[in-house]
């Protein structure tokens, strides 16, 4: 029998997945694997604004709103940004050197007791706290 377990996803792979750039085929399988589990897709709403302003700013709103749509369609739910996550998020920041986005990813994957999947190795200052699938 599988146990199900919940998977964060950071910015980093997920733009990777929309640009098609390494390692998407790797992302592909760990999403696919998932579904297959049964396991959950989380992203924090704050990662999911840093995907859409990326897109956005490269190209424009419409095509920022279809890529939030693609990720609504593989299945990731967006975890609001309430005190409890924010406060988590925030106490990663007084570390230093991570982003305030990256601070809310990690926060979903303590409190959801989740994998954080990314290839963004500033999330090495809290892989103590967190399991992480680098990419």
């Amino acid at each position: 029998m599988t146990t199900k377990r919940s998977i964060v996803l950071d910015s980093w792979p997920v733009m990777a997945y929309l640009q098609g750039e390494p390692p998407v085929d790797r992302i592909i399988e760990i999403i696919a694997d998932a579904h297959d589990r049964g396991d959950s897709l989380l992203m924090s709403v704050v990662n999911a604004g840093e995907v859409w302003y990326s897109i956005a700013k490269r190209s424009d709103a419409a095509a920022a709103d279809r890529a939030i749509g693609m990720m609504r369609s593989l299945g990731i739910e967006f975890i609001d940004a309430d005190w409890p996550l924010t406060k988590i998020a925030a106490g990663y920041k007084v570390r230093g050197n991570i982003s305030y986005a990256d601070c809310h990813a990690a926060a979903v994957a303590k409190h959801y007791k989740a994998t954080l999947l990314t290839g963004d190795r500033e999330f090495e200052q809290v892989s103590d706290e967190i399991s992480i699938v680098w990419l």
